[in-house]
């Protein structure tokens, strides 16, 4: 990608001259056309890259296969004694060796949170075959968000504090906990010296930092982004808050059954943990190394409900999905498939079926809707990033998961869920939501790559 042909690049309302200092020093390979401005909005964004730590298992290839198959990762807990909780279940990561991805001292030092999404984005990032030079590292940011972050580790230096005082709190209990740490972390072991920034979003999280980082690389700031969410909320403080709150299912006697998006009897989420990554990369940079494309991005919403903190409004959810297809310059006609935020709450599914009903008309029919958190359980902010990687799966691979559970589906989600199997079809674009407390809605399309 060279210099604009219409005229001198300007920078910093200065001529591009020899003669012309640069104060904050030279700009990276792909500056030219982002000071310019030109090109902005055309450049295509594809995905190249996917990393994925998830309760069915602990990589990209073993997590698709038992998604597809319609394994459940959920179980009783196993990490800590749950038998005061009205919920004693939730989709853990089992077997999962740290050391793989990150030295003995980081390990000690950084949350569980930390180490999911540092794993996955390096699985990411070496699926995607992307070369980190020095001249390229400029151009490479990360934006790996949480909704929750280093709660363990906030608990257990707490418990130091009161039990024995100040002097026992550990000088690595804040950057050991808060949320930027995962980009910070990864950005440091990878030399990605590009834009480092984390979302905050509750269960929107993930999704929103997909999205961002797509409009980051069209705007020209980077030409690659490690993008998705990671949470490690398996704890006692974390499920007994949400279970104060009547969230989660209570089904402890049937883990393998409690998460059913869309079945009538469902009765609140099942608490999960884990990451999902994706590394997106601008088109021509992209095919130009020869990079193997999943799946392109091309649609991003993002809207707020302004209407209450935990309970979800129709109106906002169902602007974000019209949002994200204005942006893709697509009708609701094009819509193939939709992986739901379908959380298994009583209210929180019918809302987002009435949603889609909205947005989609007639066509609401046609979409082959399923949640893929009826086998993981709910990730919180790591939630969007791992179904994001499921829908890229979906549509590379042209089929959809299946949403298990489904016994008797609920009248009021009338729409076609995949339910119970997986399903072989045509997948050209599909759609993926987050919302969270707070009201806050996240949408992003993709679509099977077409050059």
């Amino acid at each position: 990608m060279g210099p604009s042909k219409e005229g001198p690049i300007v920078l910093w309302g200065r001529d591009a001259s020899p003669a012309s200092v640069n104060p904050f020093g030279p700009p990276g390979p792909g500056a030219a056309n982002r000071i310019k401005g030109t090109h902005m909005t055309n450049r295509r964004v594809v995905v190249t890259g996917l990393g994925m730590v998830s309760p069915l298992g602990n990589d990209l290839e073993t997590s698709w296969k038992a998604a597809l198959e319609g394994v459940c990762g959920i179980d009783r807990v196993t990490r800590f004694d749950a038998s005061a909780l009205g919920s004693q279940i939730a989709g853990e990561v089992k077997d999962f060796d740290p050391s793989k991805y990150l030295g003995v001292q980081e390990i000690r030092r950084f949350d569980r949170f930390v180490h999911f999404g540092v794993a996955a984005g390096l699985m990411a990032l070496e699926d995607s075959g992307l070369e980190i030079t020095n001249e390229l590292a400029p151009e490479v940011g990360v934006a790996i968000g949480s909704g929750i972050g280093g709660l363990p580790v906030i608990c257990a230096n707490h418990d130091a504090l009161r039990d024995r005082g100040p002097r026992r709190i550990s000088p690595f209990m804040i950057p050991g906990s808060i949320i930027n740490m995962t980009s910070g972390q990864l950005a440091i072991m990878k030399n990605l010296q590009g834009p480092n920034i984390a979302h905050v979003t509750a269960c929107s999280t993930g999704l929103h930092a997909i999205g961002e980082a797509m409009h980051i690389i069209r705007r020209g700031d980077a030409v690659a982004m490690v993008a998705g969410g990671a949470e490690a909320t398996v704890h006692e403080l974390a499920m007994g808050a949400f279970d104060a709150m009547r969230a989660l299912s209570r089904r402890n006697d049937d883990p393998k059954t409690s998460s059913r998006p869309f079945d009538k009897d469902r009765d609140g989420f099942v608490m999960g943990e884990g990451a999902g990554v994706l590394v997106l990369e601008e088109l021509e940079h992209a095919l130009a190394r020869g990079a193997k494309i999943y799946a392109e991005v091309v649609g991003y919403g993002l809207t707020g409900d302004a209407h209450h903190i935990t309970t979800p409004s129709m109106e906002g959810p169902a602007r974000c999905m019209r949002m994200a297809l204005r942006n893709a310059g697509i009708t609701p006609g094009a819509v193939d498939y939709l992986n739901a935020h379908g959380t298994s709450t009583p209210v929180g599914d019918v809302n987002e079926v009435k949603a889609i009903k909205e947005v989609f008309g007639e066509h609401a029919k046609k979409i082959v809707v399923n949640s893929t958190k009826s086998m993981t359980g709910h990730l919180l902010g790591g939630a969007g990033g791992v179904e994001s990687v499921f829908t890229v799966m979906a549509v590379a691979n042209q089929v959809s998961p299946p949403t298990i559970n489904v016994f008797e589906q609920d009248p009021e989600c009338d729409v076609d869920v995949c339910a119970n199997a997986a399903r072989e079809m045509t997948i050209r674009y599909a759609m993926k939501n987050s919302f969270g407390f707070g009201g806050t809605n996240s949408t992003v399309i993709y679509k099977r790559f077409e050059k």
